[in-house]
């Protein structure tokens, strides 16, 4: 039979607060968000693996507080005073280490925003002093932050997580679909997100509802495809 034609439909990821679950691995991370007067020097790094729920952590406290959020790549030195007119969060601020126009922009930033008390959460996916940041004034301020540290996921979240990635893809697997692959697959947000991927993908490819037979069959490629 040949395989039908897939179409790719915009996701819908769901970022609000009703929308994110707090668990064990989570839950100092979410603690801290509600509580910014905590924050040492108004400053928090929220450090946490791919798909761990930074991005989404990072838009519920830019709704609390007005924040403007930023990625560390876009970042200039020309939008830093009009930034802090309000909080700022700069995501995977890791990714700009070696590159020194950002370092520099960053740094200004991060004491800019002291001098005028404007809270900073920034995000990454490593702690800052595992950046490898090559300009000592910003790498001695960073590593002076406090952390927030997302943990691998529980059973519990994991579940949810699953069940989130197939809501933001708008697909409906049958009813033990997402318990048998929360058992099946590896403990990590990367691992649940790249099984939702393989469904949605070989589901609108082959026209077949998402059963656990289905789930596993795919599982089982997507397994043997990284041996």
């Amino acid at each position: 039979m040949s395989q039908q034609l897939s179409f790719d439909l915009p996701m819908r990821t769901a970022l609000g607060r009703d929308d994110f679950f707090v668990s064990p691995s989570n839950a100092l991370a979410v603690s801290l968000i509600d509580t910014p007067e905590s924050w040492t020097n108004n400053k928090l790094v929220l450090v946490g693996p791919e798909g761990s729920g930074k991005t989404h952590i990072a838009h519920v406290w830019a709704a609390q507080s007005g924040a403007t959020i930023v990625p560390a790549l876009e970042l200039n030195e020309d939008m830093v005073p009009s930034l802090l007119r309000s909080p700022v969060t700069v995501e995977d601020a890791d990714q700009i280490a070696g590159n020194r126009d950002l370092e520099t922009t960053l740094f200004h930033l991060h004491n800019l925003a002291q001098a005028e008390g404007q809270p900073l959460l920034i995000t990454a996916r490593k702690p800052p002093q595992r950046w490898a940041i090559s300009l000592p004034d910003l790498a001695s301020r960073l590593q002076a932050l406090q952390i927030a540290q997302i943990e691998a996921p529980d059973d519990t979240l994991l579940t949810v997580l699953l069940m989130k990635l197939f809501a933001d893809r708008q697909l409906n697997p049958a009813p033990d679909v997402i318990p048998f692959l929360a058992k099946r697959i590896e403990r990590s947000f990367t691992a649940a997100q790249s099984i939702v991927s393989a469904l949605d993908k070989a589901s609108l490819e082959q026209g077949r509802p998402l059963t656990r037979a289905f789930a596993s069959a795919t599982l089982d490629k997507a397994l043997a495809g990284h041996t």
